[in-house]
Parts: structure tokens; C-alpha cells; sequence
């Protein structure tokens, strides 16, 4: 596969949305840390990931108009630049202040910067198409992004928690603000080519769909919600994307947790264990899907569903399992199951709309998503109570073969490399 597939501005992007997430994971470390050290409250540390999920949820909800008026890469720009300069403020604010710093304050700021961060990845994996030359670098481009987003989840927990203790949380904020401001000026290289990325040979009946909605804000706010609902392909993928967000929240500490002390007898330190693991088998299997690119060619939806496949067997034996060492295995082994299946799915989205409306997709779905996950959070967590935490694992393996199902039944949607619009 070509590297040149892959422009200067893919690569601009790439570095700024790795550091972008860097930088989150340095301040969610921090935040966590000083929200714990002044209260002593576990229900206040979980406010934060509460607040950064509802702030986005809004924000996917209300991306569309921002999308409709501005092009992406200055919406990128305004998006890191905004949470640079916030970030700016609440980092001097906790320097200044210390212990006796508002909370009140510090989460409002916080929501505020998880609102112009929820356009980011809509805006992120709508431009990938448009800053590769090629369909073949489509799949390549995604693989690295889930590469480097992997890598940031694995080793950046374990580092940002050795950089808490030794430097404190508002240092270790300071330090996020300057990664942050990187992350902004590297935006800039983002720039849209005037004639470039994959030609939109899948327009068909659909081009002048824009103007058959209307250009009213409401029509502005819901068209990425009824091209979704209009196209069988992104209607499937919804679907299986939503069943898999319901099963996926079981890797969550918390439920990771319970089931090292139910089901594997194991103490805090192999719920590290197991987490690095996974995240390990991720990295390994975005690195899978850039050496097979050749191989997997346009092939997405039949590794799609292996990678699916695959993911829900592993998962449905780690939960019968009861071996520390094997569930170590197992898990490693599921991620690039995960990898395969997540990152081919993206990429048959992306090559499943036009790019004038694939921003709006991806921010239906993005909204779509968040919404999902806070329910999962909540009913998943109600559910163990009922049957037990080994038997939600089964019935998370049980929710990806259910989305296997919906994908085979619906295979033709599939088949045509056109995408067409129902009316």
C-alpha cells in the first residue's frame, strides 16, 4: 500500500488529534486525583467523566450547525484552540488557588471545554476520507488513527499517574495546557484539498438530497438523523454499532474489577493487568489491519464480521473462565478481534456518504453513541446485580452475535458499492 495514499494534512492531523488525546488523559489523571484528595468522594470524582460525556452528547446533538456554516479544518482549529485557551484558564486558576479552589468552577470549565470536544471526532473521521488519494489509503488512515489512540489509552494512564505523584495535579495540568496548545497549533496544517480525496463516485440519486431536506435549522440539526434512517448500509451499521456499544461497556473499571474478584479470585492489581492487556491487543490489532490493508483491499464488511465474530467467542469463553494467566490471554486475544471489527466498520462508513454529509452522520451517530453508552453504564450495572457479574460478560457476547445476526440477515445492503437513498 502507498504511503503516498496518505497527504502532508492527514499527517498534521494524525499528530494534532494524538496529542489532543494525550493531553485529555493528563487532565482527567490530574482532576481525578485533586477532586479526590479534596473530597474524599467517589460520587465527585465520577461527576467528571459524567460531565465530560453529557457536554458531549449536547454537543453532537448541535454539531450539524456548526458543520453547516463553517468548514471542517477551521471547525478543528476553533475546537482545539477554544480548549486551549480554556484549559489556559482553569490550569492558572488551580495554581493560583490550590485547596481552596472552586469545584463548582473547575466542572463548569470543564463542560464547557467537553462541549467543543464533542465535534472533534465527527470532524476528525469526516475529513480522513477527503486527506487520502485513494480508497486503499481509506483503511490505512483509520488503522493508524486506532493505533495512536491505543497507544495514548495504554501508556498514557500508567504515565500520567507516575507524573501526578511525582509532580502534583496542577503541574501535571500545566504541562497538559502546553501539549494542549501543541495539539492547536498543529491544526493549522489541517487544510482541505481544493480537489483531492476520494472521488465521490457514490453520489448517485442522493446529490441533491441537501436541498430535498431544506435548509432550516431543524432540517440542518436532524439531516445526518434521516440519511441514517433513509440508507439500509449506515441503518445496519447504526444498529450493530449500538448493540456493540451496549455490550461494550463491560470493560469499564468497575466491571472489570468485579469480575478479577468474583470470577477470577485476583485482587486490584490483575484488574491493571487486564486492562493493560487488552489495550496491548488493540495496538496489536490496528497494527494487523495496516500490515493486511493489501489483503483486507475492499473486503470490510466480511473482516467486519470476523473480527466481530471472533471478539464475541473470546469474550464468551473469558467469561467462563476462571484462570487468571488464560483470562490474560484471552483478552489480549480480543483485541485485535476488536480493532478489526471496529476499524473496518468506520471505514465503511466513511465510504458509505457523500463527504458533504458524512460530518452530519457521524455526529448523529456521535450523539447516538454517547447516549447509548450512559444507558449501558446504568442498565448494565443494574443487570449485574441480577444475574451476576459472569453472566453479563455472557450476555455481552450473547449482544455481539445478536449484531452479527442483524448484519448477515442484512447483507445485501452490502453488496452494491453504490449507496442508495430511499425516498
Amino acid at each position: 500500500m502507498k504511503s503516498s495514499y496518505l497527504t502532508r494534512a492527514f499527517y498534521y492531523l494524525w499528530t494534532t488529534q494524538t496529542a489532543a488525546n494525550a493531553a485529555d488523559v493528563l487532565y482527567i489523571m490530574a482532576l481525578t486525583v485533586m477532586v479526590l484528595d479534596r473530597t474524599n468522594s467517589l460520587v465527585s470524582a465520577a461527576l467528571l467523566p459524567l460531565i465530560r460525556s453529557g457536554a458531549q452528547l449536547l454537543s453532537s446533538l448541535v454539531a450539524p450547525l456548526f458543520i453547516q456554516r463553517f468548514k471542517l479544518p477551521s471547525l478543528l482549529f476553533f475546537s482545539q484552540t477554544g480548549q486551549f485557551l480554556l484549559f489556559i484558564c482553569l490550569a492558572v486558576y488551580i495554581q493560583l488557588n490550590s485547596v481552596e479552589s472552586s469545584l463548582v468552577l473547575v466542572f463548569s470549565l470543564i463542560f464547557v471545554m467537553s462541549f467543543l470536544d464533542g465535534w472533534t471526532t465527527p470532524a476528525r473521521n469526516a475529513l480522513i476520507p477527503r486527506l487520502v488519494t485513494h480508497e486503499q489509503g481509506l483503511l490505512k488512515a483509520n488503522g493508524l488513527m486506532s493505533v495512536s489512540d491505543q497507544v495514548v489509552q495504554f501508556a498514557g494512564w500508567g504515565l500520567s499517574g507516575v507524573i501526578v505523584a511525582f509532580i502534583g495535579s496542577s503541574s501535571t495540568l500545566l504541562i497538559a495546557a502546553v501539549i494542549y496548545g501543541l495539539a492547536a497549533v498543529f491544526t493549522l496544517g489541517v487544510k482541505e484539498p481544493t480537489h483531492g480525496g476520494i472521488p465521490e463516485k457514490r453520489v448517485n440519486a442522493a446529490a441533491d438530497i441537501s436541498s430535498d431536506l431544506g435548509t432550516s435549522r431543524w432540517h440542518t440539526l436532524t439531516e445526518g438523523w434521516k440519511m441514517i434512517w433513509k440508507t439500509p448500509r449506515l441503518r445496519v451499521l447504526t444498529f450493530m454499532d449500538m448493540i456493540d456499544m451496549l455490550g461494550g461497556s463491560i470493560w469499564v473499571g468497575a466491571f472489570t474489577l468485579a469480575f478479577v474478584q468474583v470470577a477470577l479470585g485476583q485482587g486490584e492489581e490483575w484488574w491493571g493487568f487486564i486492562n493493560a492487556a487488552y489495550f496491548a491487543g488493540t495496538i496489536s490489532g490496528g497494527l494487523l489491519v495496516l500490515a493486511l490493508g493489501r489483503i483486507i483491499g475492499r473486503r470490510y464488511f466480511s473482516v467486519m464480521m470476523i473480527g466481530m465474530a471472533g471478539y464475541g467467542i473470546l469474550t464468551a469463553v473469558y467469561a467462563l473462565n476462571s484462570q487468571p494467566f488464560v483470562a490474560l490471554f484471552l483478552v489480549m486475544l480480543m483485541g485485535p478481534f476488536a480493532e478489526l471489527a471496529m476499524i473496518n466498520r468506520r471505514t465503511l462508513i466513511q465510504s458509505s456518504v457523500v463527504n458533504p454529509m458524512l460530518p452530519k452522520v457521524l455526529s448523529a451517530q456521535a450523539s447516538m453513541m454517547h447516549l447509548i453508552f450512559c444507558i449501558s453504564l446504568l442498565g448494565m450495572a443494574w443487570l449485574a446485580e441480577i444475574i451476576g457479574i459472569v453472566n453479563l460478560y455472557l450476555f455481552a457476547a450473547v449482544l455481539t452475535i445478536l449484531a452479527i445476526v442483524a448484519g448477515l440477515l442484512n447483507y445485501r445492503a452490502f453488496q452494491d458499492q453504490t449507496v442508495h437513498y430511499e425516498r
